[in-house]
């Protein structure tokens, strides 16, 4: 407790975890408000073990993939505070059942990294390969 005050008086962030993001909230799309504050780590990519999809939106959607058919996702690592993965546990409506936190399979490795994983079918929903390119956001 001692630690987490005096960051606190340098104005510091208390890390709560580190987010792998991959659409919507990267760095110029258009949720990536619900990051500010927060501090860029930098650029990843995930093992190629899942599959995105573009659920209409305005964002992607990521599954693990079905064994031997995924592919490496693109993305950037930010180190958040318990806030703001409240707000991104609200954004991509963890309580109601929509996405899930599971740990990120990143290259090379880096455990108790944290990422979102899509909970509904897929089924219909056009695969866009292993990254999410502006000319899909809505607020471009």
């Amino acid at each position: 407790r001692e630690r987490e005050r005096r960051r606190e008086e340098r104005g510091e962030m208390a890390v709560a975890a580190r987010l792998f993001v991959y659409g919507s909230l990267k760095r110029g799309f258009c949720n990536h408000l619900v990051l500010e504050g927060q501090t860029f780590v930098g650029e990843a990519c995930t093992q190629p073990v899942y599959r995105m999809y573009d659920c209409g939106a305005g964002y992607p959607v990521v599954i693990p993939a079905a064994s031997g058919g995924g592919v490496a996702i693109v993305g950037e690592l930010w180190d958040v505070d318990a806030a703001c993965l409240a707000r991104v546990d609200v954004l991509e409506d963890v309580a109601g059942g929509l996405y899930c936190r599971a740990e990120a399979q990143l290259q090379p490795p880096q455990p108790g990294v944290i990422m979102y994983h899509f909970l509904q079918s897929v089924q219909g929903l056009p695969d866009v390969g292993g990254c999410w390119e502006k000319s899909r956001d809505p607020c471009r």
